[in-house]
């Protein structure tokens, strides 16, 4: 059964702003995950980088399935020295007005990996998603103005 994360988040922007913020590589490594090196918004593209925590390093692999450009991008997010099977990462733009925005965030499958890991486990996803999201994308939003 699956228990998808979600964070939602309605910025004071446009859904361009917010689309060039989760797909351009310049601004990702700016909010997001420093360590990427390369990051494409099509279908098929594949990106990997080593995040580091206090304990163990986590191989991110990610690899794009889905792109309405300012609508959806869909990433396939596996971990493939901890677990065998694949999670998926939905990003959803929904323009309520002109400078308005609402972001959704779906995390699936996270409840498959290992919970004897911390960083695996639904609290610390549920935290680094609001983290990601309500913190790190808000305020570099916020610096754009």
């Amino acid at each position: 059964m699956s228990y998808p994360i979600i964070v939602e988040e309605t910025f004071n922007t446009n859904s361009k702003t917010i689309w060039s913020a989760i797909t351009e590589l310049n601004q990702m490594v700016l909010w997001f995950f420093e360590g990427i090196p390369d990051f494409k918004p099509e279908v098929g593209f594949e990106t990997q980088f080593t995040v580091s925590s206090i304990s163990r390093d986590f191989l991110h692999v990610w690899e794009i399935i889905e792109v309405i450009p300012e609508e959806l991008i869909v990433y396939k997010w596996t971990y493939p020295e901890y677990f065998d099977g694949d999670s998926f990462v939905t990003f959803k733009l929904a323009m309520i007005s002109e400078n308005q925005t609402t972001l959704s965030v779906i995390a699936d499958g996270m409840e498959n990996y290992p919970q004897d890991i911390p960083e695996f486990k639904r609290e610390s996803g549920v935290n680094g998603w609001n983290y990601f999201i309500k913190e790190s994308l808000s305020n570099y939003l916020k610096s754009l103005k």
